[in-house]
């Protein structure tokens, strides 16, 4: 739980099944391995997705999932030790279709050491006018169960609920565009229970201390996000991206991105760039004036004001296709390889590592490196 990692294939589902409403997903397996590497944090793991059409209207998918994490971040280090854990991740997932109507319902549960968390996600998507149109509602519960490692008998209940609206609208032969509204809605305990802030002390050698962090039980947050994709003619897309959001602890975030999407022969080429900004929350502080100075307090790095850059490239090769020389029940394969750059610039949180004295700290900034592999199947 020192990391804190949602299930999110099943908020995936919901936020993102608009554009699937009206016909069922093919038949498909995917087996991915991932790679984060960055700001001494690891993680790494497999994972394997499996979707069956069952008859004409109903299609089931499962998927397992694992996290390995060692960590010896800038949060750890500076207020505790390294440590390495694992994630497991296991999700169940139906669609319906009736006409012109996509139901869709997911289970996820997912246990760490000290972090379990279970998720119910359901949808229902319309096609409209003409198939033109596409309307899709969502709702999913999370119910979470936060721990401590070092303390058997602390125990602390989170409760998650997530709302969303989407439109999808084909507005000429080559645009098509995606236009989503969610709101989220957390009560419970809501903080890290490993996380310290500081505050200055005049009787400590380094000039402050620590104390455990403390933030508001309930938290609620909006974010709408608009996407268009043009098909350009000879065969590439672009897509731009926009989402604003912002909660009830006064964070407001703009995120843009704009992607570019290149088939050549048997390959996929895909560019993404995307920027994000945001704001800090009222209660934090990179250090405190005094001990329980405010009634809330974190020094969560990703509650402070930041910027982040990532720069994506992605590469796809379809190995099989459908012109006949399949490989027995498998009609189409292919292999994918992406990297994530990241780049965050943290504009509050100072450098403890760097060990200088109090007032001169450098701000903190985060490099990191995603990689992604996957093979898919059609059947």
């Amino acid at each position: 739980m020192k990391i804190r990692r949602l299930p999110l294939l099943a908020l995936l589902l919901v936020t993102s099944s608009s554009v699937l409403a009206g016909v069922l997903p093919e038949d498909r397996a995917d087996v991915l391995y991932h790679l984060y590497d960055g700001g001494g944090v690891a993680i790494d793991g497999p994972s394997i997705l499996v979707r069956k059409k069952v008859g004409k209207s109903l299609s089931v998918v499962g998927n397992y999932y694992v996290d390995m994490v060692s960590s010896a971040s800038i949060d750890v280090i500076t207020t505790a030790s390294p440590y390495t854990e694992e994630r497991k991740q296991w999700s169940l997932g139906v669609d319906y279709l009736h006409a012109n109507t996509t139901m869709r319902v997911n289970y996820t549960s997912s246990e760490e050491s000290d972090y379990d968390a279970e998720t119910i996600a359901f949808s229902v998507s319309q096609d409209m006018f003409g198939d033109l149109t596409t309307l899709t509602l969502g709702y999913a519960l999370g119910d979470d169960l936060v721990r401590r490692s070092d303390d058997a008998s602390f125990e602390r209940q989170l409760d998650r609920q997530i709302y969303s609206i989407g439109l999808t609208q084909i507005l000429t032969k080559n645009l098509i565009s995606t236009l989503n509204f969610e709101t989220v809605t957390d009560e419970g305990f809501l903080n890290n229970p490993y996380r310290s802030v500081r505050y200055f002390d005049a009787g400590s050698a380094l000039g402050y201390s620590y104390e455990p962090e403390l933030y508001p039980n309930t938290r609620t947050s909006n974010a709408l996000g608009l996407r268009a994709r043009y098909f350009l003619p000879y065969r590439a897309a672009i897509e731009g991206e926009y989402r604003f959001f912002i909660d009830t602890w006064d964070i407001e975030g703009h995120t843009a991105s704009l992607t570019y999407i290149h088939p050549w022969r048997d390959f996929t080429f895909t560019g993404k760039f995307r920027y994000h900004n945001q704001t800090g929350a009222h209660f934090y502080r990179d250090i405190f004036s005094r001990s329980e100075a405010t009634n809330f307090r974190g020094r969560d790095k990703e509650l402070s004001p930041l910027t982040s850059y990532t720069f994506k490239l992605k590469a796809s090769y379809e190995f099989l296709n459908d012109d006949g020389n399949d490989w027995g029940f498998i009609k189409k394969a292919s292999v994918t390889a992406s990297i994530d750059m990241l780049h965050v610039d943290y504009d509050d949180f100072s450098d403890l590592t760097a060990a200088a004295p109090l007032g001169s700290e450098p701000l903190y900034q985060l490099d990191a490196d995603i990689f992604q592999v996957f093979f898919s199947f059609w059947y």
